[in-house]
């Protein structure tokens, strides 16, 4: 179980327990958090649960896997250090204390991310 401290846009901070072996999206999800739409639901295919990890954090998380960078470059002004998918983190004890930021908004939904076929 680890402590996460999610803080919206305006500033709300939303301090929950998340179970080991779910992802920082899932906890989010699960606890009713506003700020993480997760439109894929985890399957790194949109990124409307990118986030803004604090910078004492950024160092202490897995490195990014190509397809989570791919998936950044369509989220609302990603940061280069700082931002995140929040469904390719999985919790561990050693998240315990991790502080993420939302955005203003979620930039695109899965729908904008695929391409659309004609006639459909």
């Amino acid at each position: 179980m680890a402590k996460i401290t999610y803080i919206e846009f305006n500033g709300t901070p939303h301090e929950v327990e998340v179970p080991t072996g779910l992802t920082v999206m899932e906890g989010a999800r699960d606890n009713g958090i506003p700020g993480i739409e997760a439109d894929c639901g985890g399957a790194c295919a949109c990124s409307t649960c990118h986030v803004y990890v604090d910078p004492a954090w950024i160092d202490r998380l897995p490195a990014k896997e190509a397809m989570e960078e791919d998936m950044l470059d369509f989220a609302w002004q990603p940061d280069p250090e700082k931002s995140r998918l929040t469904c390719q983190l999985k919790v561990t004890d050693a998240l315990d204390g991790l502080v993420v930021r939302m955005p203003e908004k979620q930039n695109l939904t899965c729908t904008d991310c695929m391409p659309i076929r004609e006639g459909a």
